[in-house]
């Protein structure tokens, strides 16, 4: 589109449309609001003790504005965001988002729509989940999900949400500032710190409530799910790549579920001072073992187990090609499926030796 006038005979000034602008309006119709609702009943189950003032009788004074409870009794406790993958209204989010077996998920559209959803799939290993509306006369617009394998720094990149579970259709821009991070992650106070890896990193703001909206390049495409950031820190923002949630809708409407294989190790990757603390004959690879007390390194009954890897076994290659900081157990099993071969080369104490895994379903 262009506009112009002319300024004098021989000068017209030309008018380009806003490319970016252009995107938004593309994008807008499939990115919705995630509303997290509990009864009032329940958040009074889940507080502890000594976090409720008491009335008279012993009953908790919450002191929940009347407002804030709708007529069921149910009182909204956080937001979050996701965006449409599929126009029968398959949305696609963060699981910790979703997180919460004991909340109601309701999803409310740029054009102010209210839907309830329900939970389709959560994604075992990666912070991905899909959820699922349940109403047949509706007509959604769904986002063109784009390809995350071919990305480049510095590539443009805008950043949609609900910031702060308040502000709806927020949008942010920065460039892709990083490829293939890795950081740990503490969804919230009540999980374990995870590894997430093979992140994007961006500078466009991605705050608290734009989790689980989309990551969208200048071609108006979804090329990953915003995530996590560092707090503390300025212009550190995480997405979850498209291809991983991809291979997850796959794998739903193929299987009605999510399938990630199954290796069943616990380890811990060898660096140059791991080598030297524990005096290890190699400096890279991964030694079976937990750093976690009473969680043996070599999970009974699963493949890794039936295949006879033990205890203090280092794997110095997988597929032929070694481990290394950059490239771990994980980052090959993000490569296969459900009943794929997994080759290792193991060394076990001064021998080494080829082992091969058969992949398993993570249940």
């Amino acid at each position: 589109m262009e506009s112009g006038f002319t300024a004098s005979k021989n000068v017209k000034i030309i008018y380009m449309a806003n490319p970016t602008i252009k995107i938004i309006k593309k994008i807008m119709p499939s990115v919705v609001s995630i509303i997290i609702s509990k009864s009032l009943e329940e958040i009074e189950k889940e507080l502890p003790a000594d976090m409720m003032p008491l009335m008279p009788f012993g009953m908790p004074d919450l002191k929940i504005p009347e407002d804030k409870i709708d007529a069921r009794g149910m009182v909204q406790v956080g937001g979050g965001s996701g965006f449409l993958a599929d126009p029968s209204g398959i949305i696609l989010t963060n699981k910790h988002v979703i997180s919460d077996p004991n909340a109601e998920y309701t999803i409310v559209t740029t054009n102010g729509k209210k839907y309830k959803a329900e939970i389709a799939a959560r994604d075992p290993v990666d912070d991905v989940a899909i959820l699922k509306i349940n109403s047949p006369a509706i007509k959604l617009t769904a986002a063109k999900l784009g390809e995350s394998n071919n990305l480049e720094l510095g590539e443009e990149v805008l950043a949609i949400g609900n910031a702060l579970g308040i502000f709806q259709n927020t949008v942010s821009k920065g460039i892709i500032s990083g490829l293939s991070r890795s950081i740990a992650a503490k969804p919230d106070s009540e999980q374990p710190i995870q590894e997430l890896r093979g992140l994007i990193q961006t500078d466009a703001a991605i705050n608290p409530g734009n989790s689980g909206g989309p990551l969208v390049n200048m071609g108006g495409e979804v090329i990953g799910i915003n995530a996590a950031i560092v707090f503390g820190a300025q212009n550190l923002g995480f997405a979850i790549p498209i291809n991983a949630a991809k291979r997850d809708l796959s794998d739903l409407k193929k299987y009605g579920r999510v399938r990630r294989p199954l290796l069943g190790l616990r380890y811990i990757n060898i660096d140059d001072n791991l080598q030297e603390k524990m005096k290890l004959s190699v400096k890279y690879g991964a030694l079976i073992g937990s750093n976690i007390p009473h969680h043996e390194g070599v999970i009974l009954g699963t493949p890794a187990a039936k295949a006879g890897i033990k205890e203090k076994d280092i794997v110095l290659e997988c597929n032929g090609e070694k481990l290394s900081g950059e490239k771990t157990i994980q980052d090959f099993l993000e490569e296969l499926n459900v009943g794929d071969t997994l080759n290792m080369k193991i060394l076990r104490g001064k021998k080494q030796m080829e082992i091969k895994v058969v992949l398993a379903e993570r249940k």
